[in-house]
């Protein structure tokens, strides 16, 4: 059996227990910070103009659909995944809505996209006309340093799988399906056994 025909073997069969909801039960046994990461991947242009402009990111310049994805330090497991958000999402507002999951004292660390939440530690960003300090960019290396692991796995674990990498060229409706599914495959490599919870 081919490899494609094997992952969509994988997504008929595994996909409710994929996205069981697990809203009483979300890594409030980690009391470190959990890292805070999006990614956006490319889609074809929407047909009609106004949803164009819901699904284009002025960062990546091209039409996308935005995943958040909450990881563990190191990369050691993804613990949550907020999918298919559209492309002119921000950062902070999909932290925002996803924030409730999660205990109240839960800390979390992200990249300059999600500064403007007290519950998220992120680099300093350098004033206008002015410098940050040495200490300043002292913490931004060490926090750099941290945040490395999260994008490994999203780069080197989830995109490894073109489905989730290239342009998404499958019904829009399959896309949550199919990168749950990756999730699930990259989780089941780390040998872990809890299941994700998606956009609840």
């Amino acid at each position: 059996m081919s490899g494609n025909k094997l992952f969509w073997k994988y997504v008929s069969t595994h996909s409710d227990k994929i996205l069981v909801q697990l809203k009483n039960q979300l890594m409030t046994r980690f009391p470190y910070d959990q890292f805070a990461k999006d990614s956006e991947q490319a889609i074809e242009r929407p047909i009609d103009y106004q949803n164009q402009k819901q699904y284009y990111s002025g960062k990546k310049k091209m039409h996308t659909l935005k995943n958040q994805f909450i990881v563990l330090p190191k990369g050691e497991d993804i613990v949550d995944v907020y999918v298919g958000k559209l492309g002119k999402a921000s950062d902070i507002g999909l932290f925002r809505e996803t924030r409730h999951k999660f205990n109240v004292e839960q800390k979390f660390i992200g990249d300059k996209a999600y500064i403007g939440d007290n519950a998220i530690t992120t680099p300093y960003k350098k004033p206008k006309k002015s410098e940050i300090s040495q200490v300043q960019k002292e913490q931004n290396k060490e926090l750099s340093s941290r945040i490395i692991g999260v994008e490994h796995m999203i780069c080197c674990r989830v995109k490894i799988f073109r489905v989730a990498s290239e342009k998404f060229r499958l019904s829009r409706h399959r896309y949550n399906q199919v990168i749950m599914a990756v999730c699930g495959l990259v989780r089941l490599r780390l040998n872990c056994s809890w299941f994700l919870s998606i956009n609840n």
